[in-house]
């Protein structure tokens, strides 16, 4: 089979947003210290954002509940809802894997606080609710979207441990299934404009992927790996993320779509690989064996 992006804006294709919680992944078990392909890179890149998602999520469900009282719409109140509660599930299980990091000599604890720090004692403190409301539907945007990368193509996480994938493939499955919300809280209730809608996506734009080289460059440093080794490992990186058809490459036109005035979440539609990994979510129970048949049915 192979995993396509339907285009459609009918809104009979979203799917419900279902918070899926005691998951196990098995993140106690035997991962390597380098879970992807040996690559020291690949590696840290992933676990950098790993570092960042819990203090994200935070940031994500505060900036949505800063509108949530004015909401007047009952589906749109329970979409709220739901989000939050799978928000804070993406929060606790990332914060498990974490504790993976924090044995391996990764300060973990100082790489929250400077999260804590830039997102609510800066970015929430002297914006206003419309602005990080804006930035946290920019953020949905490239979370989801990032999904697409990750699960519809079979080379991107093919040498990924399985249970690693997993982790990441449940979490860009909740992603699609709750990607409109914070941008219809966005649009219908707040009423935040285009030029405010495009200041989020260029400061997510920007402030995201820097924020995470910049943890990747800490933890490989930390690693040990020499400062004239360092490059080559970028350099491999860097042209993994964004070269032609490379992890971010391949997904420009989804992104550029936010740029349009009449944008909307749902013009993506599901991906097909998302009803792969429902059907096999609900017959197994089992979010690894999931992710395995994500894996098997991408292109």
């Amino acid at each position: 089979m192979t995993a396509t992006t339907t285009l459609t804006a009918d809104p009979s294709s979203q799917p419900a947003i279902v918070p899926r919680e005691k998951l196990d992944f098995d993140l106690q078990g035997d991962i390597p210290k380098y879970w992807f392909g040996s690559d020291p890179f690949k590696t840290r890149f992933f676990d950098a954002m790993s570092t960042i998602f819990p203090e994200g999520e935070r940031f994500f469900i505060s900036c949505v509940r800063d509108f949530r009282d004015q909401v007047t719409d009952p589906k749109l109140k329970e979409e709220i809802r739901d989000f939050i509660r799978q928000e804070g599930q993406h929060g606790m299980i990332h914060d498990q894997f974490n504790q993976r990091l924090r044995a391996q000599g990764i300060d973990v604890d100082m790489l929250e606080r400077i999260d804590r720090f830039m997102l609510f004692g800066l970015l929430r403190k002297y914006n206003s609710a419309k602005f990080t409301l804006a930035v946290t539907a920019a953020s949905e945007h490239m979370t989801a979207i990032m999904a697409h990368s990750f699960c519809n193509r079979r080379e991107v996480m093919e040498q990924a441990d399985r249970r690693m994938r997993a982790m990441y493939t449940w979490h860009a499955m909740e992603e699609v299934e709750h990607k409109a919300v914070a941008f219809d809280v966005m649009q219908k209730v707040a009423g935040v404009g285009y030029l405010r809608r495009m200041a989020g996506m260029i400061h997510v734009s920007i402030g995201f992927p820097l924020h995470v080289f910049l943890v990747t460059r800490y933890m490989l440093k930390l690693d040990g790996h020499r400062w004239w080794k360092r490059p080559a490992i970028w350099a491999r990186g860097l042209w993994w993320l964004y070269k032609p058809g490379g992890l971010f490459s391949s997904v420009l036109g989804h992104y550029l779509a936010y740029f349009k005035p009449g944008f909307h979440p749902w013009q993506d539609g599901q991906m097909a690989s998302y009803r792969v990994w429902l059907e096999a979510f609900q017959r197994t129970g089992d979010p690894v064996a999931a992710g395995e048949a994500v894996q098997a049915s991408a292109a």
